[in-house]
């Protein structure tokens, strides 16, 4: 099934749940209604629809959640791969900060063409990533593996190397940019709290510290160095 044929709020919930499923075997409809900022009872309508779709986009039992089927996995990496190639684009092509690009992208990835997505990522030069460090679906639909932990999860004298932050918080992008927390930065932990697991890090190459707090470093993934 191709997603031109489909309604922009499926692409949407398609979207959502693959989000939510990535690391784990199903999502909720409560989960799916709170990404969403909608009521659990419209979000079980939708899912339902999903559901009876020919072939099914979503495989739905009530009371144990939801997950894509092969059909919907594909429509959902199709969009993500709009969505993140437009994100790299917004950001170095026309000069969006990374903090701006995912509203926008969010807005433009249902209306592409695959012809447009085509030359963004040969004009790109077919990048991996977008601006935050998530992965780019390829071509032919496929997810590249990103082997990285938490950066809440280190300890004192670990290095590593930022891969990803999640790009739900525009103020919280934007203050990780004014402090150079961004992907491929090198880092080193040189303190961890165990009271309140903060963390203080060294940027390697810059002077001084910065200290980091577990709702920021929760949200940023690393690659660790041995």
């Amino acid at each position: 099934m191709k997603s031109e044929n489909l309604t922009q709020a499926v692409e949407d919930y398609l979207k959502i749940i693959y989000g939510l499923t990535e690391h784990h075997k199903r999502a909720t409809t409560t989960q799916i209604a709170e990404a969403l900022k909608i009521k659990p009872a419209s979000a079980t309508g939708m899912i339902q629809k999903l559901a009876a779709y020919n072939p099914p986009l979503v495989e739905y039992q009530k009371y144990q959640g939801v997950k894509l089927t092969p059909a919907g996995e594909k429509v959902a990496l199709e969009i993500l791969r709009h969505h993140r190639l437009l994100e790299r684009f917004l950001h170095e092509t026309l000069g969006f900060p990374w903090d701006e690009v995912h509203e926008e992208a969010c807005t433009l990835e249902h209306f592409i063409s695959e012809d447009f997505e085509d030359r963004m990522a040969d004009v790109l030069g077919n990048p991996s990533h977008d601006p935050h460090g998530d992965p780019i679906p390829t071509r032919d639909l496929q997810m590249p593996n990103l082997h990285t932990v938490r950066l809440s999860d280190l300890k004192t004298g670990q290095r590593a190397i930022i891969r990803r932050v999640k790009d739900s918080d525009p103020s919280l992008l934007r203050y990780l940019g004014q402090l150079h927390v961004v992907p491929e930065t090198k880092i080193e932990i040189k303190d961890h709290s165990p009271f309140d697991n903060n963390l203080k890090i060294k940027l390697l190459g810059k002077e001084g510290y910065i200290v980091l707090g577990p709702e920021i470093t929760n949200d940023i993934f690393v690659q660790i160095v041995e």
